[in-house]
């Protein structure tokens, strides 16, 4: 029970990646407001968590858009009067946004993706802040993915906006550092959610063969099991983590389970973080003159 007596705020939680961290900060014991756009879905996990919490824990649910700061303001505040305050901020929604050539692409969507991505992560942690400041402490965690550390030719929106929730990310938790907040970045992984869905729905002549053939493996079995990305989501919402803050962090490939041994190294270095690669990094040594 690591989230025992802990209260999060949990986006995008109707479903995929969302749904199982809800799950898994239930089972630690964890208060929980869900929220996400679709309602239906939404009240669907609230009744299982609830189910599951057994009246040691709340449940809630409001649907909301995280790209309207109305609307997170709206939930966040409700999160704080009827859980007791709040200690955990997830931000999970996301969206892939429109899939083909940047220059073919309806511009509309290509905009809507960048608010659900960036803005859906931004307003949230705006709206909490005032709180964990108070309080002096704070959790906040934001889903990323494999388009922030490499191209994602096709899927544009995706790969510049979850780069951009990294470096948002990491700039925040300089911001916060002296309030005892950490703000940490996940990349979960291959999973096997909707979004698998979307890229198989639109086919290579959209996304690519590449792409697209990977998505093929996934949808056979070769993905990450929700559970990976659930559980380091756990582990830095807990007090294990305290002091461990603006990294990005593979559910998949990082020993992230003893990362605690690891804290002061890693507050002095770059290590899990997103930075320019230059020559010497990779052993050469390129001469450059100056005129």
């Amino acid at each position: 029970m690591k989230l025992s007596g802990r209260k999060a705020l949990i986006t995008g939680a109707s479903q995929g990646l969302g749904a199982a961290i809800a799950r898994a900060f239930v089972e630690n014991g964890a208060s929980v407001m869900l929220c996400a756009r679709g309602d239906e879905l939404l009240q669907n996990v609230r009744a299982e968590l609830s189910e599951l919490a057994a009246g040691r824990s709340l449940v809630l649910a409001q649907k909301a858009d995280v790209s309207k700061p109305d609307d997170i303001d709206a939930v966040v505040a409700r999160s704080i009067k009827e859980l007791g305050g709040l200690d955990i901020l997830v931000c999970n929604a996301g969206v892939y946004g429109p899939k083909g050539p940047i220059e073919e692409v309806p511009w509309d969507e290509w905009v809507q993706a960048i608010n659900i991505n960036i803005h859906g992560v931004v307003l949230p942690c705006r709206a909490v802040l005032r709180h964990f400041k108070a309080q002096k402490y704070g959790k906040i965690v934001l889903l990323s993915g494999g388009g922030a550390t490499k191209p994602l030719p096709f899927v544009s929106a995706y790969a510049a906006s979850k780069a951009a929730v990294v470096r948002f990310g990491d700039t925040l938790a300089e911001e916060v550092a002296g309030f005892n907040i950490d703000v940490n970045s996940i990349a979960p992984g291959a999973l096997n959610t909707r979004m698998v869905d979307e890229i198989l729905a639109a086919g290579p002549e959209k996304v690519g063969q590449k792409f697209y053939d990977q998505n093929v493996k996934f949808k056979s079995g070769a993905s990450t099991p929700l559970e990976k990305g659930a559980a380091l989501s756990v582990y830095l919402a807990s007090s294990e983590s305290d002091g461990i803050t603006g990294k990005l962090i593979s559910a998949q490939w990082d020993p992230w389970t003893d990362l605690a041994g690891y804290k002061q190294e890693l507050k002095d270095s770059d290590i899990y973080t997103l930075r320019r690669i230059v020559p010497e990094d990779r052993g050469k040594k390129w001469q450059v003159k100056n005129e």
